[in-house]
C-alpha cells in the first residue's frame, strides 16, 4: 500500500489536527531524513498556511487540538505540540500542553525545529495599506523614488508585476522596473487588486 493511501486510511480522510475535509495535502513534519507514516501527517490548507506562517493564527480554529493531540500517530502529537506552544498565552492552549504527554524521543523531535520558542505572531510582507502581499502580486508605486545605481526613477503610479517577497525582509520585495532588478520598500507600494 502506497503512503498516500494509509495516511488517507488513517485519517478517515480528514485533516488529522482540525478534521476538516477540504483542501487536503499530505505534509511533512521536519526535520525528518526519510517520509514515512509516521512523520507524515495529511492536513487541510488552512492549517498549513498557519503552520507555515503565511497566514495570522485563528486561535478559534485550533481549539480542536486538545482533542486531536492525543492521536497515536508522532507526526500530530508533534505538530498538536508545536502549536500549542505557539498559541500558549490562550488559557485553554496552555491547559492542553499540561496534559499533554511526549515520550523523550518525540519531545526532542518536536523541539528540533525551534519552531515552539516564538509567538504566534506572523510577520508578513505588507504594502502601504496593511494589505498582504504575495509573490507575484502586482503592485503600484504610491510615492516616486530614486533609484540607486541607476540613472533613472521610479514615477509615482509605475506598475511592478510579479513581485518576489525578500524572505529575511518583511519591509522589501523585489520587482523589475525598466528592466532593472530592484529592492523596493513595502511601505512606498499599494497592492494592485
Amino acid at each position: 500500500m502506497k503512503l498516500e493511501e494509509i495516511i488517507a486510511e488513517r485519517s478517515g480522510q480528514a485533516c488529522e489536527l482540525c478534521r476538516a475535509r477540504v483542501d487536503l495535502q499530505l505534509f511533512d513534519v521536519g526535520p525528518q531524513s526519510k517520509q514515512s507514516a509516521d512523520n507524515t501527517i495529511l492536513l487541510c490548507g488552512k492549517c498549513r498556511a498557519q503552520i507555515e506562517k503565511r497566514e495570522e493564527p485563528d486561535s478559534a480554529h485550533w481549539k480542536v487540538l486538545a482533542e486531536t493531540m492525543w492521536s497515536e500517530v508522532p507526526g500530530v502529537q508533534v505538530m498538536a505540540w508545536r502549536m500549542l506552544n505557539r498559541l500558549r498565552q490562550e488559557s485553554w492552549a496552555a491547559d492542553s500542553l499540561d496534559l499533554l504527554y511526549l515520550d523523550d524521543d518525540t519531545l526532542a523531535w518536536a523541539k528540533a525545529t525551534g519552531d515552539h520558542e516564538g509567538d504566534a505572531g506572523v510577520v508578513l510582507h505588507r504594502d502601504a495599506y496593511g494589505v498582504v502581499l504575495q509573490a507575484g502580486d502586482t503592485v503600484v508605486l504610491t510615492k516616486s523614488l530614486d533609484v540607486k545605481g541607476t540613472s533613472f526613477s521610479a514615477r509615482l503610479g509605475t506598475v511592478v508585476r510579479h513581485i518576489r517577497l525578500v524572505p529575511d525582509n518583511t519591509d522589501q520585495i523585489e520587482g523589475k522596473i525598466e528592466g532593472q532588478q530592484i529592492v523596493i520598500l513595502t511601505r512606498y507600494v499599494r497592492r494592485q487588486a
